[in-house]
């Protein structure tokens, strides 16, 4: 018998993976378990708190309600909240909207509770997954430390993730797509890491049906895969390495140039890069010609360069010393360059797509410092600092607001709204305030009361405070003087919130609805939008 030489580093990292077993391992089963249950507590509580508090619109979470309860009755995710308000033409389904198809495995949730809070629950949950994985991801990281520093890297790892500000803002946010993003973009680094490339290609494929763009983010980690195999001349890496760079931005082409438009969707529709050109052709040749257009779209707004200081500020810009940072360079690119403001603010969603990529590559540069041979005490020092401002950071953003009572209420306004919502029969036409909406997704036919009369059974909105997506409440108390004028009778009114009924078929001055012939078009961004870093 010949005996192999025993791979210690390897070794000591499987016994640190959260896998069940006795002693220690068992110990670290239960921390990873209750670090995933802390995260999956706070994601629920921050989102049922919007909920409680009328802080969830048709805006986004309507949609998305609408859409997925399609998928749940087997069809398209179409949602009238989206169609109508932008405009596109009968057949759109969400599918033209943002290439999303992932979204039809959370549709099972709606056969035990159709409910959109369904959605809020598994947000949470995918989030929560994502703790194990990034776990792993540090004991492996962490192969080569001492078990102490191992271990005490593995479970600050799991709390960091969890506990991170952008997964509490997106709670905030109710549900995106982003919420299968973050759990998939962890196991596709994980499995790299673990050489199972199997897994690394299916967690590619469900991220490029995640979400367009992230397409661009599995290329980018097909060149991190390269660039790590280079230098040990493993061809299988590099086959792998190779297929996702060039499959990644290829699904995005594909999705982005045919996909979307045979959904109903248009081509062009989020092109927010008037900076550098009128489409990505003529950006690309206007760039080519002069490169320093980047630079000055890049720093042309105050919050660009303030997003990018907060960003490498919080994780004290550790992840640029690892490869694995590139693949946030295309996800972060789209957002520099933008000309949209709503883009610009860590008080909404995109940041998710980032972190998994920043916890990944600043638990390499940590595990680094542990494997060349330095005193061990400057890994936990620096991982302490990230740790620390990750959780200091969390706080305002997202775990003091559970301790104050009033965020659990709605105010006077918007409970208004509620109760005149439920003077709404069931299978009703709604025109409805887009914080009141996605109460109604489940039960009536419910489109955004907008700019444009719909000539629905029922309005319902209010006439003293702005609502999405009025410019100003003089617009509102105007839309309801005009259907009042024409054939509408006021049914109930209480705190500013009006519920109207149609009673008459009386012609409604610009009364439409989008028609084959339908123009898609896109909200006008308020001004007061892209000022603030930690406001929307």
């Amino acid at each position: 018998m010949t005996l192999q030489p025993v791979d210690r580093p390897r070794l000591r990292a499987a016994r640190l993976l959260p896998v069940p077993g006795p002693g220690a391992g068992l110990s670290a089963t239960r921390r990873g378990l209750l670090s995933a249950l802390l995260c999956l507590a706070v994601c629920l509580a921050i989102g049922f708190q919007q909920w409680s508090a009328l802080q969830l619109g048709g805006f986004d979470v309507g949609i998305f309600d609408q859409g997925v309860r399609g998928y749940a009755h087997f069809g398209l995710p179409v949602s009238s909240l989206k169609s109508f308000h932008h405009e596109f033409p009968p057949g759109f389904s969400l599918l033209g909207d943002h290439f999303s198809p992932v979204l039809a495995l959370i549709a099972p949730l709606y056969w035990v509770w159709d409910d959109p809070r369904s959605l809020i629950i598994g947000q949470a949950v995918l989030f929560a997954a994502g703790v194990p994985l990034a776990r792993r991801i540090a004991a492996r990281c962490f192969a080569q430390a001492d078990p102490g520093t191992a271990r005490w890297a593995v479970d600050l790892a799991g709390l960091a993730y969890g506990l991170g500000w952008p997964l509490l803002v997106a709670s905030r946010g109710g549900f995106h797509e982003v919420a299968f993003a973050a759990p998939l973009t962890l196991l596709m680094f994980e499995r790299g890491q673990a050489r199972r490339y199997g897994g690394v290609v299916l967690a590619a494929l469900l991220l490029c049906g995640t979400k367009e763009d992230l397409g661009l983010l599995v290329g980018a980690y097909g060149l991190v895969l390269i660039l790590r195999a280079r230098p040990t001349r493993d061809r299988r890496q590099l086959r792998y390495g190779l297929a996702l760079l060039v499959g990644g931005p290829l699904a995005a082409m594909v999705a982005i140039t045919w996909l979307i438009p045979a959904m109903g969707g248009q081509p062009g529709y989020y092109w927010n890069y008037t900076a550098l050109g009128t489409d990505g052709g003529d950006a690309l040749r206007n760039v080519l010609d002069n490169p320093l257009l980047l630079v000055r779209a890049a720093f042309d707004a105050p919050l660009k360069p303030l997003l990018l200081l907060w960003l490498l500020g919080t994780t004290l810009a550790l992840p640029l010393r690892s490869a694995t940072a590139l693949c946030a360079l295309p996800l972060l690119a789209e957002r520099i360059l933008s000309s949209n403001p709503n883009h610009w603010s860590i008080a909404r969603h995109y940041d998710v797509f980032l972190w998994p990529v920043l916890v990944t590559a600043t638990l390499e540069v940590l595990g680094r410092l542990c494997a060349d041979g330095r005193p061990q005490a400057l890994a936990r020092r620096a991982g302490l600092a990230v740790v620390g401002v990750t959780l200091v950071a969390a706080v305002p953003i997202g775990l003091a607001g559970l301790a104050i009572p009033s965020h659990w209420t709605p105010n006077s306004s918007l409970a208004a709204l509620l109760r005149g919502a439920a003077l709404i029969p069931d299978g009703a036409s709604v025109e409805a305030d887009n914080q009141v909406a996605v109460r109604l997704t489940a039960r009536a036919d419910v489109v955004l009361v907008d700019g444009t009369p719909r000539g629905r059974e029922y309005v319902l909105m209010r006439s003293d405070k702005r609502s999405f997506p009025f410019a100003t409440d003089t617009e509102q108390a105007a839309r309801i003087s005009l259907l009042l004028a024409h054939g509408y009778t006021r049914v109930w009114s209480e705190d500013g919130a009006v519920l109207l009924k149609r009673t008459s078929d009386q012609p409604i001055p610009g009364e439409a609805v989008p028609g084959p012939g339908s123009t898609p078009v896109q909200d006008v961004v308020p001004s007061d939008v892209g000022r603030n870093l930690f406001r929307g």
